[in-house]
C-alpha cells in the first residue's frame, strides 16, 4: 500500500523513514498539497484560517496556538542566544562545531580524537530552583500567522517558477515559505524550493539547471546546504529530533553530494542547523552513576577512560525546544516546596482511595513529576487524583489530546466539567485557566493524559508555563503510537527513570480488552466474543477489502449493533493505495452521502478530518459552502476553512490512519489490513488501531501470517532523540 504522510498526522503510520530512504515520508506528487503543517513541512505555520465576518471577531483555537507556538519558538531562541553566540553568516565553522566533525572523521579513522573535543566539562552544581521564563499568552489574531504573502510577491515568484519549469501552482507555498524578496531568493539559489513540502531534491535540481545553466553543478555549496536541510527535516518527519553525524553524511552521499563533510560544514556555519556532542552511557554502566563519579574512579585507578560519545546535527526548532523541555522539567522536579501539612492532607486523600489510585496520589504528594502508565480503564486514576486535588483546594486540571478524550475523562468527573480541557486549548489559551502576572498557568497540579502524544514543542510550552511548586502528572498507554511531531518524550522519560512511575493494575474489560493487553504484551491471542464484539472478515485483495469495509460500515454493524455509519470509523495504515483512506472515503462517501461535490470535493452531511494547525486533526461535518469557504461542525466547535485551504488541509473522514484516530474512540471500528499493507504494521500500530474500538472491531485480514508476526515482532521505529542525555545532567535518577 501507498503510504503518503498527511497535513494531519505523522509517519509513524508508514513506518518512518531514515534519510538514507527518505521517500516513505515524502510526498510523491501533487495530490497533497504541501500544507505547513508539522509532519509534512514543520517550519512555516499555515495562514489565518478565520474569515471575514463573525467568525472574525474572536480569536479561534488554531489561530491562537498557532501564536503560542511562534512566541515560544521566538521565546527559546532568545534564551538560548544569552548562552552562546551565533556564527556569522558565510564564515568557515570554527570553535566547537569544527572540533566536533574533526573528531567523529578521527574516531572514524581509528585514531584517538583530540581531549579537548570529548573531555568531560566542569560537573555543573544541581540548581534548586532556576528562575522560570514565562511565555506570554496571546492577544491579538494579528499574531496568530504570518499575513498572506502579496499578490505582487506570489505573481512574481510564478514568472520565475515557470521560467524554471516548475508548477505553477507552488507560487503561494514557496512565497509564503521564502517571505518577501522569493523571486529574488530562488534566483540567487533554486535549491531554496526545497523549502516547500513536497519538493524533492531532484525536482529542486532540475529547477536549478534551467536557471543556473552551465553554473549548475552537484558540488554547489548552495545545493549541499539546502539538501542536509531538507534531510534534517525529513528525519523530523520521521520523529527524530537530530540525527547522528555519520547517519547524515551517509545520507548526503546518497543524494549525491560530493562532499558531505563540507556540506555540513556549511550548514552549520549559516547557523541553518546546530551541532552537538551528547556523552553516552557505556555498557554496565550503572544509570545511577553520575560524571563526577566516574572521574573519581578514575583518579583512583590512575588512569584515564575514554567515554563513548555520538555528534548529533539537528535543526534549531527541535534541538532548541528539547533543551527548553529538560530545562522545564529540572525546574518542575527540583522546585516542589514540601510542607508537613499538605503531606498529611494528600496522604489523607490516598487513604479514601485504594489500588493504583493510592498509589498516585502518594507519589504525587511528594514530587514534582510523575508518570502514570495504563490503558482506557486506567484513566479513572488520574481522574481520581485530579478529584482528590480539587478537594484538598488546589487548583488542578486534566488536559487530553482530543476534545473526545475531553469528553471521557469529563464522564469520570461529574460535577467537575470545568477541570478537563484539551493541549490545544489549554496551550493556546481557548482552555483552562487563566495566567499569571508571569504568564504561567494559574495551577497547582496539572495531569496531562494520552501523554505519548506530546511532540517536544508541545511538551517544552507546557513544561515552561507551569509555575514554581506545580506539580506535573503525564499519563497515558507507552504501547500506542508516539507523537505525530519529533520526539518520543513520554518514553524518554520512562526510559530516564528521573521521576516514581505508577504502573496501573487496572486492565481493560470485555474481549476487546483482552486482545488489546495481548498485543500490548507482543501477543495475538484469540478471543472469546459471545458478544460479536470482534469479528474477523478475510479478503483476497484489495478491492475485496473496500467492498468488505463497506458492507460492513454501511449494512453488516447497523444492523447488528443498532449503530449508524456515523458513529463507526475505518482505520487503514495509509492514504494511497487501492484501500488507503482515498478509495475507502470515495467508496464510503458513494453510499453514505452521494452527491456532487460542488466544493473541492464536498457536499453538506460528509464526514472530514480538518488539519487546522501543525501535526493536528479535528473531525467534522460539512455543513455548507459559501464565499468565505467551508463551514464545518467540528470536535471543538464551528470552523471556517477559507477556499484556498480547502484542498491542502481537510479530507474526507469516514476512513482514517492511526495517527489521525490516536485520542479517540468510537462504539464501533473497521481495521483494514489489504495484503501491501503488510511493511506499516507494527506493534503500536496494530495495538493503536485495534484499540479505537469500545463495543465492537471488525478486521478486514488480508495479511495472513503477517499481522502476528508484527505484533511480536516488530517494536516501535527508533528515533533518534537527546531528552534523556540532557536530563541526566540536570534530575538525578529517582
Amino acid at each position: 500500500m501507498s503510504t503518503e504522510p498527511d497535513p494531519a498526522e505523522g509517519t509513524e503510520d508508514t513506518g518512518p523513514a531514515t534519510p538514507d530512504d527518505t521517500g516513505a515520508a515524502e510526498n510523491d506528487g501533487t495530490d497533497e498539497a504541501p500544507a505547513s503543517d508539522t509532519p509534512d513541512g514543520p517550519d512555516e505555520a499555515p495562514a489565518s484560517d478565520t474569515p471575514d465576518g463573525e467568525a472574525a471577531a474572536r480569536l479561534s483555537e488554531a489561530e491562537a496556538e498557532l501564536a503560542a507556538q511562534k512566541l515560544e519558538r521566538e521565546r527559546i531562541e532568545r534564551r538560548k542566544a544569552e548562552k552562546a553566540g551565533p556564527i556569522a553568516s558565510g564564515t568557515k565553522l570554527s570553535g566547537k562545531a569544527a572540533d566536533l566533525l574533526a573528531a567523529v572523521r578521527a574516531v572514524e579513522g581509528g585514531a584517538k580524537p583530540a581531549t579537548t573535543v570529548f573531555a568531560d566539562p566542569e560537573p555543573t552544581p544541581r540548581r534548586a530552583a532556576p528562575e522560570p521564563v514565562r511565555r506570554p499568552q496571546p492577544a491579538t489574531a494579528e499574531a496568530a500567522a504570518p499575513p498572506a504573502p502579496a499578490p505582487d510577491t506570489v505573481d512574481a515568484v510564478r514568472r520565475v517558477l515557470t521560467e524554471g519549469g516548475a508548477p505553477e501552482a507552488l507560487a503561494p507555498q514557496v512565497a509564503e515559505a521564502l517571505g518577501e524578496g522569493a523571486e529574488d531568493v530562488l534566483r540567487e539559489d533554486p535549491w531554496q524550493l526545497l523549502r516547500v513540502f513536497g519538493v524533492r531534491p531532484e525536482q529542486a535540481d532540475g529547477f536549478a539547471r534551467a536557471l543556473l545553466g552551465p553554473e549548475c553543478a552537484p558540488d554547489d555549496e548552495r545545493r549541499g546546504r539546502a539538501v542536509t536541510v531538507w534531510l534534517l527535516e525529513q528525519a523530523a518527519l520521521a520523529g527524530h529530533t537530530a540525527l547522528d553525524l555519520p547517519t547524515l553524511t551517509a545520507a548526503l552521499a546518497q543524494r549525491a553530494v560530493p562532499d558531505a563533510d563540507a556540506a555540513v560544514q556549511s550548514t552549520l556555519s549559516e547557523g541553518e542547523a546546530l551541532a552537538f556532542q551528547d556523552a553516552l552511557e557505556e555498557p554496565g554502566t550503572p544509570v545511577s552513576q553520575s560524571g563526577s563519579e566516574e572521574r573519581e574512579e578514575e583518579g583512583e585507578e590512575g588512569e584515564e577512560r575514554e567515554r563513548p560519545v555520538r555528534v548529533l546535527v539537528g535543526l534549531e526548532r527541535y534541538a532548541l525546544a528539547e533543551e527548553s523541555l529538560a530545562d522545564g522539567l529540572a525546574r518542575i522536579v527540583n522546585s516542589l516546596a514540601k510542607e508537613a501539612s499538605a503531606q498529611a492532607e494528600w496522604e489523607s486523600a490516598a487513604a479514601a482511595a485504594s489500588g493504583s489510585a493510592a498509589e498516585l496520589i502518594r507519589a504525587v504528594a511528594g514530587h514534582g513529576l510523575v508518570l502514570h502508565t495504563g490503558g482506557e480503564a486506567a484513566r479513572a486514576e488520574p481522574a481520581a487524583l485530579v478529584a482528590a486535588a480539587r478537594s484538598l483546594g488546589l487548583r488542578a486540571v486534566a488536559a487530553c489530546h482530543t476534545p473526545d478524550g475531553r469528553r471521557r475523562c469529563a464522564a469520570l468527573l461529574e460535577g467537575a466539567e470545568d477541570a478537563v480541557v484539551t493541549v490545544p486549548g489549554l496551550l493556546a489559551g481557548t482552555e483552562g485557566p487563566g495566567r499569571d502576572a508571569d504568564g504561567a498557568w494559574a495551577l497547582d497540579l496539572l495531569v496531562v493524559l494520552d501523554a505519548p502524544h506530546l511532540d517536544v514543542e508541545s511538551a517544552a510550552m507546557v513544561a515552561e508555563s507551569l509555575p514554581d511548586g506545580a506539580r506535573l502528572v503525564l499519563a497515558g498507554d507507552p504501547a500506542e503510537l508516539w507523537s505525530a511531531g519529533p520526539g518520543r518524550v513520554f518514553a524518554d522519560l520512562l526510559a530516564a527513570r528521573v521521576c516514581p512511575q505508577i504502573a496501573s493494575r487496572t486492565p481493560d474489560p470485555g474481549p476487546l480488552g483482552e486482545l488489546v493487553s495481548g498485543i500490548g504484551a507482543g501477543e495475538l491471542n484469540q478471543v472469546e466474543a459471545p458478544g460479536k464484539e470482534l469479528v474477523i472478515v478475510p479478503v483476497r485483495d484489495a478491492a475485496e477489502a473496500v467492498h468488505r469495509t463497506v458492507q460492513l460500515v454501511v449494512d453488516s454493524v447497523p444492523r447488528a449493533f443498532g449503530f449508524a455509519p456515523g458513529l463507526t470509523r475505518v482505520i487503514t495504515p495509509g492514504h494511497g493505495g487501492a484501500a488507503g483512506t482515498r478509495a475507502l472515503n470515495a467508496a464510503l462517501k458513494e453510499r453514505v452521502n452521494p452527491g456532487p461535490g460542488r466544493f473541492g470535493g464536498f457536499d453538506p452531511g460528509d464526514l472530514v478530518a480538518y488539519a487546522p494547525v501543525p501535526g493536528r486533526t479535528v473531525l467534522g461535518r460539512v455543513e455548507r459552502a459559501d464565499p468565505d469557504g467551508l463551514h464545518l461542525t467540528c470536535e471543538s466547535g464551528p470552523v471556517v476553512v477559507p477556499r484556498e485551504r480547502v484542498e491542502q488541509s481537510v479530507r474526507h473522514g469516514w476512513a482514517l490512519t492511526a495517527h489521525q484516530a490516536v485520542g479517540r474512540r468510537w462504539p464501533a471500528v473497521v481495521v483494514v489490513l489489504p495484503g501491501d499493507a503488510a511493511q506499516a504494521l507494527t506493534r503500536p500500530w496494530v495495538y493503536t488501531a485495534f484499540s479505537r474500538a469500545e463495543s465492537h472491531l471488525s478486521v478486514v485480514h488480508g495479511v495472513e501470517q503477517v499481522l502476528p508476526r508484527a505484533v511480536a515482532e516488530v517494536p516501535p521505529k527508533p528515533r533518534t532523540t537527546r531528552l534523556p542525555v540532557l536530563l541526566r545532567t540536570q534530575v538525578p535518577t529517582a
